[in-house]
């Protein structure tokens, strides 16, 4: 209701929303790696339609449907909201939002991590899109998965489960590996949208095949570091967790800065379906980069993450069984119900739990 209600007001597509609370000073003291701040109006936009964002997200946390939040909106390359709501941590030492608040980005994690570094490897020609995963894992081939690509798990039609059992990944991650390669399928290769995290287990097992280095590794040397993406990683270091948003207890100790989802959280933190961490405006950064071809422009040179020709296989429209998939990303599913009634085709983006 409240992400409906907010496409409403915005008449346009955000890639994240996220509540932050910050003061003038605050905003007007950004890193030079974060995109510029400006007023709505400079860039077409209405200041007093954004303002009823507020009561929106207060009714939110009023009704206990979020604690807090941060919400983050450009245009144009460059930020035209940056608010930060509610409380980042509750109970008896309890912590407002701020705009520099570190959040678990569950599925998030999906496109921007995992399937950015799989296209980045397609385009420098080290992988195809029709490659099976069999053809990186012999051993995954067994039980008729022998022709399931990579583009099949990047729009969810592998025919693999949405997530086998959490006891697969009990016993270390060489085992959660072997018992993934054991599955069979819930549906035949490339007739059903079924959205699964293995999927984009596999998928990262992939890249580091290639190239030597976890999906953490790759994409922080390959997107995050070029792009001046400081806050965003998986397993982050101890000054990124004491901001972070505390989200549930794990074995009665609240998880702040640690992977919420069970299943990364057994692979050490780090997977392809979830993992990652970042901030608003760092995210920000990374969408200004999609919706400019892949580039942008940091320090005076432009650093070029994909190519305008990757970027848009990536963000294109393929049909589904229940709609439209972008290669990592969302179009036109019933994952995607809150965008609104005004976005087309063009349009893509995420969502996590």
């Amino acid at each position: 209701m409240i992400g409906r209600s907010l496409q409403k007001i915005l008449g346009c597509l955000t890639l994240t929303s996220i509540c932050v609370v910050g003061t003038p000073q605050e905003l007007l003291a950004q890193p030079a790696h974060r995109l510029p701040l400006t007023s709505p109006e400079s860039v077409g936009m209405s200041s007093d339609r954004l303002a009823g964002i507020s009561d929106l997200v207060h009714t939110g946390i009023a009704d206990a449907k979020m604690p807090g939040c941060v919400v983050c909106i450009g245009r144009a390359g460059k930020i035209v909201y940056l608010e930060a709501f509610g409380k980042r941590k509750l109970g008896e030492a309890p912590e407002a939002m701020t705009t520099d608040t570190v959040f678990d980005m569950a599925s998030i994690t999906k496109p921007v991590a995992t399937a950015t570094s799989i296209m980045k490897l397609v385009e420098d020609g080290k992988i195809r899109l029709n490659d099976t995963a069999a053809s990186f894992f012999p051993e995954f081939g067994q039980n008729n998965k022998e022709s399931i690509t990579i583009k099949h798990m990047l729009i969810h039609q592998s025919g693999l489960i949405p997530d086998n059992a959490l006891k697969d990944y009990l016993d270390g991650p060489e085992l959660a590996w072997k018992r993934i390669c054991e599955l069979g399928l819930v549906a035949e290769v490339g007739t059903t949208f079924k959205y699964s995290d293995v999927n984009f287990i596999v998928l990262a097992k992939i890249v580091e095949k290639v190239t030597g280095k976890n999906v953490h590794q790759f994409s922080q040397q390959n997107i995050f570091e070029p792009l001046g993406m400081l806050e965003t990683g998986y397993t982050p270091a101890a000054g990124l967790r004491r901001r972070a948003a505390v989200t549930e207890k794990r074995n009665g100790e609240w998880m702040r800065g640690d992977v919420h989802d069970p299943r990364a959280w057994e692979l050490g933190g780090i997977a392809g379906h979830a993992g990652l961490f970042s901030t608003a405006q760092d995210l920000a950064v990374y969408a200004q980069m999609m919706l400019q071809n892949g580039t942008l422009e940091r320090d005076g040179t432009a650093v070029r993450i994909l190519s305008p020709q990757t970027v848009k296989v990536m963000t294109s429209a393929y049909p589904v069984s229940t709609g439209l998939r972008g290669l990592g990303w969302d179009k036109q599913t019933r994952f995607s119900k809150n965008r609104g009634d005004l976005l087309g085709r063009l349009a893509f983006g995420h969502g996590g739990f």
